[in-house]
C-alpha cells in the first residue's frame, strides 16, 4: 500500500508533456545539486542515510531523559519546532491529560514564541513535574528560544545543581561553532548535530524531530522507514505519472500560472492540525521571495466549514484546495438509534462516524469544485507513525521541485532578517546604536 496517492482530478487540470519534462528536470536538478541553493540539498537523500548507530544513540539519549523526567520541554522555533510538534500532535491522543495514567513524559514546546504569559504559565506548570529540556538551537543566539532556555536552564540549575542539570538538558546544534555548541561544551551537555546542510524547514528527520519524538514515545524507526520508501518512491528516475510529488508540484504550478494565488491545505482529522503548520512554513519560506509564489493558507475540517466555508464557496476565485484524506481511522464509534429522534438523525443509525465524515468531505470537494475551487485529494492510508514519514517527504520532494518551477532559491530565506534588525534596534542591541536612531525617530 503507498504511502500518499495523489489525485488531480478535480482540479480541470491536463498536466502538458512540457510541463512534464519541466518537473522532472527540477528533480533531476535536486538530485544532482546543480541547482539554486545547493548547499542545503542534504535533505534529499536524508531518510536513506540515517544509519542504525545514528537512531541507537537518539533512542539511547532519549530513554535517558524519559527515565529522569515526566515533563521534557522542548525549546525552539520554525523548524525547530514545526516537525517535531507536528508529529507528535499527529501521533498523540489529545485527551492524554485526561487520562489518569501517564505512560509517557509529555513534551511541552518554548521558544516559539516571546509571549510572556506563555512562559510564566509554562514555568509554573513545570513546578509540579521533574523536567528536562531539549534546546535546539543552530547558533544559540536566535532571540525567541535563547530567552526560554535562559529561563528553563536556570530552572533546572537552580532544581538540580549544575552537575544534575548536565544530565538533563540536551543540545541539538552545530557540529563545531556557534553560542550553543560553546556552552554545550563547556557544560558537558550531550548533544546532536544539524547538519550544515540542510535548512530548518527541512530538518524534521534530523535529530531536530527525531529526539524529541522519541522522547515522546513515537516510533522514529517507523517514521524515517515511511521517508525511506517516499524517497524510493520520488527519485529523479521515477517516471512522472508515477511519482505523486511531481504530479502535485507541477499542478500547483499551472493553478499558480492560471491565476490561482492562494493554496488551502486542509484534513478532516484534526490531528493533522499541525502538519498543515509544519506545511505552511515549508512552502512560505521555500517560494514567498522576488514577488512570487502562492501563498499557504489552511482549515481544519468540517469545523472550518462553519467559519472560512463561505469565503471558499464564494468569495475572490484565486484559491485552490488540497485535502489530506485519511482512509482508515484508528478506532470505531458507530451512531446510535434514539426513539424520539427529535434531532432528524436516525437515518444515520448504524454508521460510523467516519462514514459520516468521508460524505462530508466528498460534497464539500464537489460543492467547492463546482465553486470555482480546483481540489487536489492527497490520499493516506491511515495516521501512522510510517505514513506520517512518508507524507513528510513527500510535501519536501515536491517543495523543492515547485521552488524550481517558480524560478526561485526554494532553500534560502532573506526576507525573515528585515523584522530582526528593526526588533534589534527597538531593544537597543549592542551594534545597533544607529538604526536605533533612525527606526525610533519613523515610530
Amino acid at each position: 500500500m503507498k504511502s500518499v496517492k495523489i489525485d488531480i482530478a478535480k482540479t480541470g487540470i491536463e498536466i502538458p508533456a512540457e510541463m512534464k519534462a519541466k518537473t522532472q528536470e527540477a528533480n533531476a536538478l535536486l538530485h544532482s545539486g546543480k541547482g539554486a541553493g545547493n548547499d542545503f540539498l542534504g535533505w534529499v537523500h536524508l531518510p536513506s542515510s540515517i544509519s542504525d548507530s545514528e537512531l541507537a544513540a537518539i533512542e539511547e539519549v532519549a530513554a535517558k531523559l524519559r527515565a529522569k523526567a515526566d515533563l521534557v520541554i522542548c525549546i525552539g522555533i520554525g523548524g525547530s519546532y514545526l516537525g517535531a510538534r507536528a508529529v507528535l500532535e499527529a501521533m498523540s491522543d489529545p485527551f492524554k491529560l485526561l487520562h489518569k495514567e501517564q505512560t509517557q513524559p509529555t513534551v511541552v514546546f518554548a521558544g516559539q514564541n516571546i509571549s510572556e504569559d506563555y512562559t510564566w504559565e509554562l514555568l509554573d506548570a513545570a513546578r509540579e513535574h521533574s523536567i528536562a529540556a531539549i534546546v535546539i538551537s543552530k547558533s544559540g543566539t536566535t532571540t525567541e528560544p535563547a530567552i526560554a532556555f535562559r529561563l528553563i536552564k536556570a530552572e533546572i540549575e537552580r532544581r538540580y545543581g549544575k552537575q544534575e542539570a548536565a544530565e538533563r538538558i540536551v543540545a541539538v546544534t552545530d557540529k563545531a561553532r556557534g553560542a550553543l555548541k560553546t556552552l554545550a561544551t563547556q557544560e558537558g551537555y550531550p548533544t546532536f548535530v544539524i547538519p550544515d546542510d540542510v535548512g530548518g524547514r527541512f530538518s524534521v528527520l534530523t535529530p531536530v524531530g527525531l529526539l524529541p519524538l522519541a522522547v515522546a514515545g513515537v516510533d522514529i524507526r517507523a517514521l524515517v522507514a515511511g521517508a525511506q520508501e517516499m524517497e524510493r518512491a520520488t527519485d529523479e528516475h521515477v517516471a512522472f505519472d508515477e511519482n505523486p510529488a511531481a504530479i502535485y508540484a507541477a499542478t500547483r504550478n499551472l493553478l499558480y500560472a492560471a491565476g490561482k494565488k492562494i493554496e488551502i491545505l486542509g484534513s478532516y482529522e484534526p490531528r493533522l492540525q499541525y502538519i498543515n503548520e509544519w506545511w505552511k512554513q515549508l512552502y512560505g519560506e521555500s517560494e514567498g521571495k522576488e514577488g512570487k509564489g502562492i501563498f499557504p493558507a489552511s482549515v481544519t475540517l468540517t469545523a472550518d466549514l462553519h467559519s472560512m466555508g463561505q469565503y471558499i464557496q464564494q468569495g475572490e476565485r484565486t484559491l485552490f484546495e488540497t485535502i489530506i484524506s485519511v482512509v482508515k481511522p484508528a478506532h470505531e464509534v458507530k451512531i446510535q438509534s434514539d426513539a424520539e429522534n427529535l434531532d432528524g438523525l436516525n437515518f444515520l443509525a448504524g454508521k460510523r462516524i467516519s462514514e459520516v465524515n468521508r460524505m462530508a468531505e466528498l460534497g464539500v470537494q464537489l460543492a467547492h469544485m463546482d465553486g470555482g475551487v480546483p481540489n487536489i485529494r492527497v490520499e493516506i492510508p491511515e495516521v501512522s507513525a510510517h505514513v506520517i514519514g512518508g507524507l513528510l517527504y513527500f510535501f519536501e520532494k515536491a517543495c523543492g521541485m515547485s521552488g524550481y518551477l517558480l524560478g526561485v532559491n526554494p532553500f534560502d530565506q532573506p526576507g525573515v532578517e528585515a523584522y530582526k534588525k528593526n526588533m534589534f534596534a527597538l531593544l537597543d542591541k549592542p551594534g545597533y546604536e544607529e538604526a536605533s536612531k533612525a527606526i525610533k525617530a519613523r515610530l
